[in-house]
């Protein structure tokens, strides 16, 4: 047996029974892997069926351009159905999305469009705006829009739920799931309850978007929505896909429970998963624990787990990037003030700088005067710009007069202020961040002092590499500061 293309092999997804995490519980908890699907998602689904929807209505013709806003797993869905069926692709996205997720895009031939998050969704530069853009410009074009679109909510009605039902023998007690354009949540809860109405529907939902609170209140309140890091799931809209009318009940779960799930689903049950599958079973679990006493032997909870972990190498499962953002604790070593206390050579009273204002020349002079490489750019106490010896060169070759230029034309970023207990883990990567330095605020004084590689690589040689702790891959040991 075969198939004529990678779209037949999509659905009929496996339920894996969760053991370590649900120890203590009562009741079966099934995960229903998402990512056994070509594209690595649940999002798979919705893709082939949009596509094929927008034909029947003539919404596009051979040729034609898919145009669509994704957090990258409906992307990666439609350009399955694009080279299926002869299509291009262009997909908004927005920079809280991992790498990983753009760069599927693009090697499955999707154009791709970053915007910024942090914006109102009716902002011209929202991923949402843009992609309607796009499609009002480009001719033989769809916005297919995945929160509105039906077919969302229907392909979900006619293979998720019907696969959940089957695979469970009709025993489905309770159904959860991550809600982002609600067509998961809503087109399978759909199903299930047709089968038998006391099947209890659960929404888990990041806090930060507007869902938990909305089927809570019944209140869009603006006030509840933030910023926060779990991609793929929850909305600072109301999708027309997602049916609060047939949700028992919604639950919220933090950034860091659901990283930490994540990472624990992948050592614990050889899962490897996704950012929105740990919140899914954070949720669950938590959902599980506050209704005990309903909670019997013979219940079989479905929790849907939408993606892949590859999708989340340099983030969720990557340590410093959990260090960073506070989910993980830091391991013991070297602090910044123990480079400092380090460093060879009398302690500057304060860092050597120079203005906005001042020539290029007597930032020159004053590198050489004291034999130094980098300089930060302060104005009135304020960090507003840095030099480095590589941005002077460049900027002399290109420019002969440049040293009669004022600084404020040439200088970068300003380099990255740290505080003082600041662990080596994190600093090595702030100063490659930084253009090879850091600040580190004296007292809270406005006075600095500044650390380059060569007083980390110092630092690390007096102490024998900080008592076992390596520096980042990336801190070029061995450079010249």
């Amino acid at each position: 047996m075969w198939y004529d293309n990678i779209l037949g092999t999509v659905g009929e997804t496996p339920l894996v029974k969760l053991n370590s995490v649900t120890e203590g519980l009562p009741c079966t908890v099934l995960a229903k892997v998402e990512f056994f699907n070509p594209g690595g998602s649940v999002k798979d689904r919705i893709g082939q069926a949009m596509v094929e929807d927008a034909e029947a209505r003539g919404l596009i013709e051979p040729g034609g351009t898919i145009i669509e806003g994704t957090s990258g797993n409906t992307g990666a869905g439609l350009a399955l159905a694009a080279i299926a069926k002869g299509y291009r692709c262009i997909f908004t996205t927005t920079d809280k999305q991992s790498k990983e997720k753009v760069d599927v895009l693009k090697a499955l031939g999707a154009e791709v469009i970053v915007c910024p998050t942090a914006v109102e969704p009716d902002d011209p530069r929202s991923y949402y705006s843009v992609a309607r853009r796009l499609a009002s410009e480009i001719p033989n074009s769809v916005y297919l829009n995945q929160y509105d679109n039906p077919a969302n909510e229907q392909v979900h009605y006619e293979t998720t739920g019907p696969e959940i039902w089957e695979q469970t023998e009709g025993r489905v007690t309770h159904y959860v799931a991550g809600a982002g354009t609600g067509g998961t949540i809503s087109g399978t809860a759909r199903y299930l309850k047709e089968q038998n109405p006391d099947v209890k529907v659960i929404g888990v939902d990041p806090y930060g978007s507007v869902y938990y609170s909305y089927f809570h209140t019944g209140e869009f309140k603006h006030e509840d929505i933030y910023p926060y890091l779990t991609e793929g799931v929850g909305e600072d809209i109301l999708a027309e896909n997602m049916k609060f009318d047939i949700v028992d009940d919604y639950v919220r779960v933090t950034d860091k429970e659901s990283m930490l799930m994540t990472r624990r689903l992948a050592r614990d049950e050889g899962l490897f998963i996704g950012q929105s599958c740990g919140m899914a079973v954070a949720g669950t679990l938590q959902w599980l624990r506050d209704h005990a006493d309903e909670v019997s032997a013979d219940d079989v909870v479905v929790v849907i787990l939408p993606d892949s972990g590859f999708r989340y190498l340099s983030k969720t499962y990557n340590d410093e990037w959990m260090r960073d953002h506070g989910f993980v604790e830091e391991q013991p070593g070297m602090t910044v003030d123990e480079v400092l206390s380090k460093r060879k050579g009398a302690k500057m009273e304060g860092v050597v700088s120079v203005t906005s204002s001042d020539t290029l020349g007597t930032a020159i002079k004053r590198m050489a005067e004291h034999s130094i490489s980098q300089l930060p750019v302060i104005d009135d106490g304020e960090v507003v710009g840095s030099l480095t010896e590589s941005r002077i060169l460049n900027e002399l070759i290109e420019t002969p007069g440049a040293r009669e230029e004022s600084v404020q034309g040439i200088m970068g970023d300003p380099f990255p202020i740290v505080p003082r207990t600041l662990h080596l883990a994190h600093l090595s990567a702030f100063i490659e961040e930084g253009a090879g330095a850091i600040l580190v605020e004296q007292n809270g004084d406005q006075a600095f002092e500044i650390i380059t590689k060569s007083d980390l690589i110092g630092a690390l040689a007096a102490n024998g590499n900080g008592n076992g702790t390596k520096p980042h891959a990336g801190s070029s040991v061995g450079a010249s500061a």
